[in-house]
């Protein structure tokens, strides 16, 4: 479906002038609705010959950009082998990432970026114009994104052994050999023959050292020095493509000064996901600002981007961090609303277990953030922190600043909502039993007023999520996404927001994607959706799970449990997501076969899991799907148990 989708843009970028462009763009919408990316597109109603020529050429556009984030997403293809080195691809496509962002504090442009400039463009502005669907920069950026690929492929090319991996990375010196480096001879093939050498050369130096990293592991060698009880050497841990210093693997990683963050960089990536976060709802919402934000703060996250989502927090409430000449953040400045140019947004924000452990200066930052919000003297429609927080003292009976807690966790030495493990294990019957457990274990409150304590406040809690009309998480990295790891639905507070508004609005529920250069605010909705396109329903993935065996099996089962869980918690999974998992690996026969002879106990729980978010109301199929999962589970059950 998708691949046809594909290859009717490309008739239509070939043919849009003659009269075929008409009924390619009505194929191209019936085929949009039949792959259910109708969901992520305003398609219209009426017939292509209805539209102008501008009009077809940005719904085109909206669909190639579509497809285009599908196809670029980085994506695991298999599990990973401890000490075996990464074959070409692999490398090549860590590298593409890696290229693709700037890095001003080592004075590196990103090379998306030397190609726009190449040609006397912008990046900034064609990802603008990409993500608003105009055809010819949705071109371009496909283009610039493929020589990308082009040079940084040429470069490990260069590099690869006998069975198509890269074991060692050799200097090679092309000026003394008298030829052009392959990724400036590739670039040139492409036509981008105007590329600035001054630029490219740090940043293929730099490339050049990435690779040399990527390959070097000392996985094994860790290992069994560790099993040996012998000192393995310490290096940071976080995301590869944000901070390759994090390599090579096998070192025993460490996180970071706790009062190192928010960083500079951190804040400027963070205001530009805001703002858009904000613009989004915005456009989405009549024009009228979002109130609330309900927000979730990991641990793991703000080490790997140095303080990002927490920087977001205090963007959204309209205050700065003030770093001391040693780059401690110990001070923040409540920002004038005239350079804020917006109303301050309140937020209630989830803090895990592992954040409230390594991050408790930053609890108080944030409490002191939106207390300093809360007392300022300002319009009320201005400052939603100080509307909110007036009427909750005047009708709870407490002071303002008690009022004004917004900073939540687990009680100490507690993890998690527990949401998860109930989902996993199928141990609950209503919706309520997660919302009451979210509210009882994520309640407990942090003062800067007493921050030797954290005592359970359910009821300003509750009183601060009724007001959320958003709830909003960030992706940190390529390598775990919303349906990898159970956490992400276990921190949702979506549907306990929509019951505990007095309206039963359910908040709009966003995710901040920034892991790449361009980085997106999607709705959850879409963001599982991208998600089941580009793994769980992706034969690149799941083949590449499969050739591992069991274990194969097993993760791919974890996922679709995942799955459920965003059904769940959010209602954020759409019927055609488990209706083509049914058809995937149920309705195919080797399929099933296959699944079921390498790993029946992980085989039993797609085939239950399916029966039970049909069962919970989350699927609707036909009688005749239900019935072979009701026989398929009745037998892996008798091959499990030894019965012929």
């Amino acid at each position: 479906g998708l691949k046809e989708l594909s290859e009717l843009i490309g008739s239509y970028q070939t043919l849009k002038d003659t009269g075929r462009g008409v009924p390619i763009v009505n194929t191209i919408m019936d085929k949009c609705r039949l792959v259910n990316l109708d969901q992520d597109i305003a398609l219209p109603e009426q017939d292509a010959k209805e539209l102008s020529a501008e009009e077809r050429d940005t719904l085109v556009g909206q669909v190639y950009r579509r497809l285009m984030e599908i196809e670029s997403r980085l994506l695991p293809c298999g599990l990973h082998v401890i000490g075996k080195p990464p074959t070409a691809e692999e490398a090549i496509a860590t590298l593409v990432n890696i290229a693709n962002l700037d890095r001003s504090e080592d004075e590196i442009i990103g090379l998306p970026r030397i190609i726009a400039n190449s040609i006397e463009r912008e990046i900034d502005e064609i990802y603008s114009n990409n993500d608003q669907g105009i055809l010819a920069d949705v071109e371009l950026l496909q283009d610039i994104t493929q020589a990308t690929r082009a040079a940084v492929s040429a470069m490990v090319q260069a590099q690869i052994d006998s069975d198509g991996r890269v074991s060692k990375v050799s200097k090679l010196n092309f000026l003394n050999l008298g030829k052009k480096e392959p990724w400036v001879e590739a670039l040139h093939n492409l036509g981008y023959t105007k590329v600035d050498s001054d630029a490219i050369k740090p940043l293929f130096d730099y490339l050049e050292f990435c690779l040399q990293q990527i390959v070097a592991d000392n996985e094994l060698g860790a290992m069994l020095q560790a099993l040996d009880g012998e000192y393995v050497l310490p290096g940071p841990g976080g995301d590869p493509i944000r901070n390759p210093d994090v390599l090579p693997t096998g070192k025993n990683i460490h996180a970071l000064d706790p009062q190192s963050i928010p960083t500079l960089a951190a804040v400027k990536s963070a205001k530009i996901v805001v703002d858009r976060l904000l613009a989004r709802q915005k456009r989405d919402n009549d024009g009228a600002w979002p109130e609330t934000i309900a927000c979730v703060l990991w641990g793991t996250d703000n080490i790997k981007t140095y303080g990002e989502s927490l920087a977001q927090i205090l963007w959204m409430v309209g205050v700065k961090p003030v770093p001391d000449a040693l780059g401690r953040v110990n001070k923040l400045e409540l920002i004038p609303l005239e350079e804020l140019g917006r109303p301050r947004i309140d937020v209630v924000v989830n803090c895990s277990g592992v954040f409230r452990d390594l991050f408790i200066n930053q609890m108080n930052l944030l409490d002191q953030g939106v207390k300093m919000a809360a007392e300022a003297d300002e319009p009320l429609e201005m400052n939603f922190v100080r509307k909110h927080s007036l009427q909750q003292a005047q009708e709870m009976g407490i002071n303002l600043r008690q009022a004004a807690t917004r900073v939540f966790s687990n009680a100490s030495g507690s993890y998690a909502s527990n949401v998860n493990l109930a989902v996993e294990n199928s141990t609950w019957e209503e919706e309520s039993e997660l919302q009451n457990m979210y509210l009882t274990r994520k309640s407990f409150a942090f003062s800067s007023d007493s921050p030797g304590t954290m005592e359970q406040s359910q009821k300003i809690f509750e009183s601060a999520l009724k007001t959320a009309d958003v709830t909003f998480q960030n992706l940190d990295s390529s390598e775990i996404s919303l349906t990898d790891v159970s956490h992400y639905f276990d921190s949702d507070p979506t549907k306990v927001v929509a019951n505990l508004r007095n309206d039963g609005k359910k908040p709009t529920a966003y995710i901040a994607d920034t892991t790449t250069a361009n980085a997106q605010v999607r709705t959850l909705s879409e963001t599982v959706r991208l998600d089941a396109r580009t793994k769980l329903l992706n034969p690149k993935w799941y083949e590449g799970m499969l050739n591992h065996g069991y274990e194969g099996v097993r993760e791919l089962s974890k996922r679709l449990v995942n799955t459920m869980g965003w059904s769940a918690t959010a209602d954020a999974v759409d019927n055609w997501v488990y209706e083509d998992v049914n058809t995937t690996f149920i309705q195919d026969e080797e399929m099933r076969q296959r699944l079921m002879n390498l790993n029946p106990n992980s085989f039993r729980k797609v085939v239950s899991t399916l029966l039970e978010v049909n069962g919970r109301g989350y699927w609707e199929t036909s009688e005749s799907n239900l019935q072979l999962l009701r026989e398929l589970y009745q037998e892996v059950e008798d091959k499990i148990e030894g019965i012929d």
